[in-house]
């Protein structure tokens, strides 16, 4: 998986494959002048230059400054929906990428001030600790030959969604409400799953795999998933058997809820407890020379403790995959995954170890093509800007799959 390739000083042949890329992307908005300032944006995040905020951005592409009020307010008020750029890259280049899965992550953005949507002092992975920041989820496509974002959503703090006069500053909908970040991830892994996408597992850090209604949610719709989870989340082992016991007396009534024969566990004491034949040296990984690497895993089908079912039918099992590297005092690593009992252990092995490629990703968007550079206090104008930093890194990735091919409309 590489990085897509830098255009450092894009000859004609190139912006013309640019040109014509955007014009496939854009075709669902409206309006011409809106098209046109799309294509201005995406030349300005792609070609060679400093920061990618607006107005250094366009002096670079020697815009007058007409053409600049006409490109903000294309970014920040225009009720266009930056889902439909998003999309149009995804369904031209995700099915080149050879995806193997969906990677749910988010990113921090490092703020000033407290008028950006979304801003405040909080965690950040990203950041290393607590910082003012945004911070954006999102969904992106991993696949053998690089990979794609598809898709952006703001997180908003409980306070900012709370307060009347900061919404109105920002311009954030009055549809738009509090969300955690794993349901708007699920809210991403949805919509993406109604577009036309190859499939693939959704990925995701134990931020997202602890919560119960996102691994719930995505069972629903009938995704796959390989989420991290934390030591301490309890299942039933493998030797737990759900029935649904009898009713009390003649006259008291039916029970219908299938209940465990014992009490549930953490992953941690069910992986110290599982005997010496449970544990394999599996292929987890390949470097980008070529060399495979190896690790020590366990792979036991248990059943969370959330969601146990609530009728009739059998608790929903999922694969417990655990890593313990052979010096380890204690396992590094615990998964759950719903795919099939028949699934390989080597592919649930390689598919827990994939996410890392994310950060690829973010370190492209954020540091060549602009991700955490807009500078704007719009709500929508964020969204925006993601979506035509998508548009950029798809072409950037086609660019180095094919440089020459034509782009597809």
């Amino acid at each position: 998986m590489g990085a897509a390739v830098r255009v450092e000083a894009p000859a004609a042949q190139t912006r013309e494959r640019l040109a014509e890329f955007v014009a496939g992307v854009v075709a669902p908005l409206a309006h011409v002048r809106q098209r046109e300032n799309a294509l201005v944006y995406v030349r300005g995040l792609v070609e060679q230059g400093g920061r990618k905020s607006l107005q250094p951005t366009l002096f670079r592409l020697e815009e007058t400054s007409a053409r600049y009020e006409s490109v903000q307010q294309f970014l920040a008020d225009s009720p266009w929906e930056p889902q439909l750029l998003v999309r149009g890259c995804a369904e031209r280049v995700a099915p080149r990428l050879g995806v193997l899965a969906w990677v749910v992550d988010d990113t921090g953005i490092a703020k000033q001030g407290s008028h950006s949507p979304g801003v405040k002092r909080q965690y950040s992975g990203t950041l290393g600790g607590i910082g003012n920041c945004q911070i954006a989820v999102s969904v992106h496509a991993v696949g053998a030959r690089g990979t794609l974002p598809l898709g952006w959503a703001l997180y908003l703090p409980e306070e900012w969604c709370a307060d009347p006069r900061r919404r109105e500053k920002a311009k954030i909908p009055a549809s738009v409400g509090f969300e955690t970040k794993p349901q708007l991830a699920t809210r991403l892994c949805e919509q993406a799953a109604g577009w036309r996408l190859p499939a693939a597992p959704i990925l995701a850090d134990c931020a997202y795999g602890d919560n119960t209604a996102f691994r719930g949610r995505l069972a629903e719709l009938e995704l796959e998933y390989v989420v991290a989870v934390s030591s301490q989340l309890s299942v039933f082992g493998p030797e737990t058997t759900f029935a649904v016991p009898g009713r009390n007396g003649t006259v008291g009534r039916r029970r219908s809820v299938a209940r465990p024969d014992r009490k549930p566990e953490s992953v941690r004491s069910l992986a110290e407890r599982l005997p010496a034949q449970a544990w394999r040296t599996v292929a987890c990984r390949t470097t980008s020379s070529g060399e495979e690497v190896a690790s020590r895993f366990a792979f036991v089908r248990v059943v969370a403790t959330h969601p146990v079912r609530t009728d009739c039918l059998p608790a929903r099992e999922e694969w417990l995959i655990v890593e313990w590297p052979k010096d380890s005092e204690a396992p590094s690593d615990y998964w759950l995954s719903n795919l099939p009992a028949t699934e390989s252990r080597e592919r649930l092995a390689r598919l827990a170890r994939l996410r890392w490629a994310i950060e690829l990703d973010y370190r492209q968007l954020k540091g060549e093509l602009g991700l955490d550079h807009y500078e704007g206090r719009s709500y929508a104008g964020f969204h925006h800007h993601c979506a035509l930093v998508t548009c950029a890194h798809a072409f950037l990735t086609l660019e180095r799959l094919d440089p020459k091919a034509p782009r597809p409309a």
